[in-house]
């Protein structure tokens, strides 16, 4: 499939994707599609009112899914001119950056949900991770080297990350207890390890065109099905014994109907009964 790509999308830049590489997306793509059809399978086997975390995963795998279709397709990418190794054009993916734009804060979301943070924490986390994204993203089509100056605030940004995850979140109290906290610290640790070897890839491939376009997308897939379909699948494994009602998600958007039966027997006489007003218990959670 590859080649057949490559001939109706011919590459537009001297450092290109090679029909190898388009091959690698096209297993990579499957290894998502296939992990979002499992997903959808598993949500549904999940009550109404406990899917987040399930519904989370859906829209991460949903993005890796399609950004890797773009780009086994040779789609979804613009020439930059190198700063290092040689002349010419190469190769930037802005396509993978839309898929890190949403999905990089759900899963640091799919994480902090779990823990005791308050909503503002949550909110300059998620922040922060949108801004290592769009620095990423900048510096990539930078061609001077002024691309290393929105390399540093986007590793700054992830060093805040990094923080939050492993110091400050693990010290407040989480909604499920223990029982989550040991899950958590594995995940997070797990999802911080990976983060590290997002910034090396780029300094090799975008930053100083040390590795061919190939070599990227091996580098980047390899690390995008370890932070997407494996990270999520084992993080909903530690969830799946654990109260969601302990959560606190509550939405009144969501009514169980079947949950009580209105009455409707009058005495003689009297005044027609006012109209329950809607409660939301643990069948209304989000």
């Amino acid at each position: 499939m590859g080649n057949k790509a490559l001939q109706l999308n011919p590459p537009n830049a001297t450092y290109h994707l090679s029909t190898g590489g388009s091959d690698w997306l096209w297993a990579a793509f499957s290894i998502f599609g296939v992990s979002l059809l499992a997903a959808v399978a598993l949500t549904f086997s999940r009550p109404r009112g406990t899917r987040l975390f399930h519904q989370i995963a859906i829209v991460v795998l949903t993005t890796g899914s399609l950004a890797y279709f773009s780009m086994a397709s040779d789609l979804g990418a613009t020439p930059v001119r190198v700063e290092f190794r040689g002349d010419g054009t190469r190769q930037i993916w802005f396509v993978r950056y839309i898929q890190w734009f949403i999905s990089f804060p759900l899963l640091l979301l799919e994480l902090l949900l779990a823990t005791g943070l308050s909503l503002s924490d949550i909110f300059t986390t998620l922040f922060m991770g949108v801004v290592l994204v769009i620095t990423g993203l900048v510096a990539a089509l930078v061609p001077s080297t002024y691309k290393w100056g929105y390399y540093t605030f986007g590793v700054a940004a992830l060093f805040y990350v990094w923080y939050i995850l492993l110091w400050h979140a693990p010290h407040t109290t989480f909604a499920a207890g223990g029982a989550l906290r040991s899950g958590y610290l594995m995940a997070a640790g797990y999802l911080c390890f990976l983060l590290i070897l997002y910034p090396i890839a780029w300094a090799c491939a975008e930053g100083g065109n040390v590795i061919t376009v190939t070599s990227e997308m091996i580098w980047y897939g390899i690390l995008d099905i370890l932070a997407g379909p494996v990270f999520l699948f084992f993080f909903l494994w530690e969830l799946r014994g654990v109260d969601y009602a302990a959560f606190g998600l509550h939405s009144g958007k969501y009514t169980d109907k079947g949950a009580y039966a209105p009455n409707t027997t009058q005495a003689a006489g009297a005044a027609p009964a006012t109209a329950p007003a809607t409660t939301t218990g643990a069948a209304g959670n989000v």
